[in-house]
């Protein structure tokens, strides 16, 4: 087939020329990614109405399209939800946003329209330490595999990492003398130090000494977990891994990766944790509309975490500390996340 090539002034070619401005300007692939999958959408919407160029979009052909995302309905016949529709529409106001700035349009068409509004939800599971326990001893440990999960569930669970995250993660993000986890260009490319667990370092050390050198297959190139291949797991492979242990469990719940970062969160704040420790070990900017972040160093991280964290080797004595307070906001955070990654898996 002859390839297509864009007319200079038509939409897909300003497309193109907006995702190399959003990678030159740093923006995280995701976000690019996000961009590009919806934009085409968006264009594809318009050339079967024989719109072609950006000067020829105005605000009531956005009006339309908005609308069509909400009479749109999936192949299972369920519409897209609130969140779905404005994750749609928020790409479309960066691009006549950009436009207006290059000067390639003379008023951007999209300024004034209104996003949907997101309704506040809760996770739809929140496991407790019993069901967490359950989970994790559906893994069978005098397998590789089994102790390989284990381990991979025991960080996710003391931390609270993003699955993308944990993929990442290479030997040396750990420091087991320290007690402390490096996440490099966690979500928003930013980069933070976190608490791990006694009882999670000590998966991570049988794991190293009996089952990573059976995975790894040619070059390492250090990275903490690998898969069946030797390689870094991808996302989606991470959260089917999890999801059949969650389903083997047999706990009623439904879920993969996230429950962890939902568990932990949770029983932290149960046990007395302040919401802004649990903020900085979860990456959060801030949490919902609130803005109660505050930088603690990684002493003081590491002394809440091990006071309030139930996966221990030993617990610790009681120490003083700070007073619950945005248990809603921080689950609402939690629910929004968990809906974007399995949207995105």
């Amino acid at each position: 087939m002859p390839k297509i090539i864009a007319h200079r002034d038509s939409l897909t070619a300003y497309l193109h020329r907006f995702l190399e401005w959003s990678a030159v300007h740093n923006y995280a692939d995701a976000t690019v990614k996000k961009r590009k999958e919806c934009l085409r959408e968006f264009i594809r919407w318009c050339e079967e109405r024989g719109i072609e160029s950006p000067q020829d979009i105005t605000k009531p052909i956005l009006e339309r399209y908005q609308r069509h995302l909400y009479y749109h309905r999936k192949t299972d016949g369920q519409p897209l939800s609130s969140r779905s529709q404005r994750s749609r529409l928020t790409p479309i106001r960066a691009y006549f946003k950009w436009l207006a700035q290059q000067n390639y349009i003379l008023y951007n068409p999209a300024s004034d329209i209104e996003l949907p509004r997101v309704e506040r939800r809760l996770p739809k599971a929140i496991l407790n330490e019993k069901e967490v326990a359950a989970v994790m001893n559906a893994a069978d440990i005098t397998q590789a595999l089994g102790l390989r999960d284990r381990a991979i569930m025991e960080v996710l669970y003391s931390t609270g990492v993003r699955r993308m995250e944990l993929a990442g993660l290479k030997l040396h993000d750990v420091d087991m003398e320290r007690g402390a986890l490096m996440v490099r260009q966690g979500k928003g490319k930013k980069d933070r130090v976190i608490p791990i667990g006694d009882r999670a370092i000590a998966w991570i050390n049988q794991y190293l000494l009996t089952v990573r050198s059976e995975l790894m297959t040619g070059l390492d190139d250090g990275t903490l977990f690998l898969s069946r291949l030797g390689e870094a797991f991808t996302p989606s492979a991470l959260s089917d891994c999890i999801r059949v242990y969650v389903q083997k469990a047999d706990i009623g719940k439904t879920g993969s990766c996230h429950l962890f970062r939902h568990a932990m969160a949770t029983q932290m704040l149960e046990n007395g944790a302040d919401i802004r420790f649990i903020q900085a070990m979860l990456g959060h900017a801030d949490i919902s509309t609130t803005q109660i972040y505050t930088q603690v160093s990684i002493r003081q991280l590491k002394e809440i975490h091990t006071a309030t964290h139930p996966a221990k080797l030993e617990r610790p004595s009681p120490q003083q500390i700070l007073a619950e307070e945005g248990d809603g906001d921080l689950l609402q955070a939690l629910a929004t996340e968990a809906e974007e990654e399995s949207e995105n898996s």
